[in-house]
Order: C-alpha cells, then structure tokens, then sequence
C-alpha cells in the first residue's frame, strides 16, 4: 500500500471509532440524579421586592389605637431570656445576643459562657457609619437595640390585645431587634414608616421590609399613611 493510500485508510479507520464512540456517548445511561439538569427551568422565584409587596396588601389598615395602658412593663422584663422566640432559653440576655448577631470582633467576658459582649464594632445599616462599641457604663449606650416595629407603635396596632406572654415575646424576637446608634435610636423614637427613616437611604428598603414582615407574621395593622410611605418605599428595592 502507497502512503497516501495508507493515510486514507487511517482516517477512514479514525471517523469509524469516533462514530461508534459517539453513538456509545450517545445511548449511555443517565446516573440517577443528574436527571435534573434535563428538566425545563422553573419560573423564577418571587423576588424579596414582590414578596414585601403582597406581605404589605395582606395588612390591615385602620387608625391608631389611642396609647391608654402602654408602659414598657407591659412588654414584659428588658431583654429576658426567657422567650419561646429564636434565641430563648439560651442562658444569655436578648441584648448580648443581638449584639453577639450585628458585632463584629467580638471580644466576651470570661466566665459568661461567651455571653456578656465586652468589645466588638458595629457597621451600622441605620447610619452607615462604623461604631466601636466597648462596654461600660457611660459607653455602653453608644450602641442601643431598636425595635424595628417599636413597641409604643406596636401596642396601638394590635398588641394591646395580646396576653403578657405574646408581647414579652414580641419585645424580644431577633427579627424585630437591631443594633443602631444611640442617638439614632433615640430620635426615632417610637415612629413608624410615616414618620421615621433610617438616616442611610441605602437600607431603607431593608428597614422597612422587615416591618412589614413583622407586623404581618404578629398581625399587627398600619395607618393608611403608613402604608402609602412603606410602599413608596419598597417601590425603589
């Protein structure tokens, strides 16, 4: 056989293995579980901004009650532990444990069971400014916990009609706590959507979606202007 006969007949040879190699490729079964890839994509899922929205049209929406019979007390012992809320009946106070959550190199007190926050730093979402937070008397409050739903505004749109145990619970649930800056905490003051924004209008949509998630999870209602700021809002995330 001549080379160029001889090259022919290789890459006839060649194509015939490639083919049969194919076919083999081709008919070979699908390992159990890999099924999946073959199976049409599945419509997206609700974006945060959608799901915020239809949490907001679910509330109800009538006035606020009149504030007769609110006291802090009313919300049971600051920062118990002894909650059926996440976090509960874990042998620290509700207030180490958010900090614990939003601090940053965090430093404990020894023999606390890693409890007591000495030390750690806060980037906070309601400023955007970055706090050291050391603890101590006079330095301790640089760092306060909000009530996202605060809990005057709560008792006048539903919680007045709990029992003890619901709010106590309410006051301490990590969903509706978050660390902040003193004096911003401060001038919030109990406001609602209507009347209070964090400063940082980068976390405003965050803020307010978690509002209304919490008052939809605890059925608490909002005022027709709260709920017209709250979906001004969401309307921008």
């Amino acid at each position: 056989m001549n080379r160029p006969e001889q090259g022919r007949h290789l890459a006839l040879t060649l194509l015939s293995v490639l083919a049969v190699a194919s076919c083999q490729i081709e008919d070979a079964p699908v390992p159990p579980g890999s099924q999946t890839a073959a199976r049409p994509a599945q419509p997206d899922a609700p974006t945060a901004q959608s799901a915020a929205i239809a949490q907001l049209d679910s509330l109800t929406v009538k006035g606020r009650a009149p504030k007769t019979g609110y006291s802090r007390e009313q919300f049971g012992q600051a920062w118990t532990d002894d909650v059926n809320v996440a976090q509960g009946h874990n042998g620290c106070d509700t207030r180490n444990d958010i900090l614990r959550r939003d601090l940053t190199v965090v430093t404990t007190k020894p023999g606390t069971r890693e409890c007591v926050i000495l030390t750690g730093v806060l980037d906070d979402p309601y400023t955007g400014r970055r706090i050291d937070f050391v603890r101590g008397e006079k330095t301790s409050p640089a760092v306060q916990i909000d009530h996202v739903v605060a809990l005057s505004d709560a008792w006048q749109k539903g919680a007045a009609q709990w029992d003890r145990a619901k709010r106590t619970d309410f006051a301490n649930d990590p969903a509706n706590l978050q660390s902040t800056d003193g004096p911003t905490n401060q001038s919030k003051g109990a406001g609602d959507a209507a009347t209070w924004l964090p400063p940082n209008k980068s976390y405003r949509c965050t803020y307010v979606s978690r509002q209304i998630d919490v008052k939809a999870r605890y059925s608490l209602w909002v005022t027709e202007a709260e709920k017209q700021a709250m979906a001004q809002i969401v309307a921008t995330c």
